[in-house]
């Protein structure tokens, strides 16, 4: 079944109550839940003109916000140019598989060639498997292991 594109906008305050849904979506797909201070400074930054490093983007389908994305701009050691790191990305399961993340990455993709970017990378858990399905057609896997403290 051929889907209709969404609509890719800029996140704005008027979207708080839809991003707030798909972000606690994100959060229980993950197994997470974070401090609502935390919440609240994303919301406050991702819609923040002023914010230098840290975008947002909500796609839209049928008049409603089924999906987004947030990355953010890092300055990196090993070239001249900084990298850009896409920290969330989430779809409404109801609509997954419509090309909205597909979408959403190219979207990031886009923003990251505007701003001269070397790279673009990301994270997910290897439970994700419709999402590395995604990912495998769209960017090359590394073998970098990831360490935390």
């Amino acid at each position: 079944m051929l889907h209709p594109a969404p609509t890719l906008c800029p996140l704005t305050a008027a979207d708080r109550s839809f991003w707030e849904m798909l972000w606690r979506g994100y959060q229980h797909y993950y197994r997470a839940h974070l401090p609502t201070e935390v919440t609240e400074k994303t919301w406050a930054r991702l819609i923040d003109p002023n914010e230098r490093t840290i975008r947002g983007l909500a796609a839209w389908r049928d008049g409603k916000m089924v999906g987004i994305v947030h990355w953010i701009f890092v300055a990196n050691t090993w070239t001249l140019v900084d990298d850009c790191y896409l920290k969330d990305l989430y779809v409404d399961p109801t609509v997954r598989g419509g090309g909205i993340g597909r979408a959403l990455i190219e979207a990031v993709y886009k923003a990251a060639d505007a701003a001269k970017c070397e790279r673009v990378w990301w994270l997910t858990q290897e439970y994700n498997s419709d999402g590395r399905a995604l990912y495998d057609t769209l960017a090359k896997r590394t073998s970098f292991i990831q360490y935390r403290r």
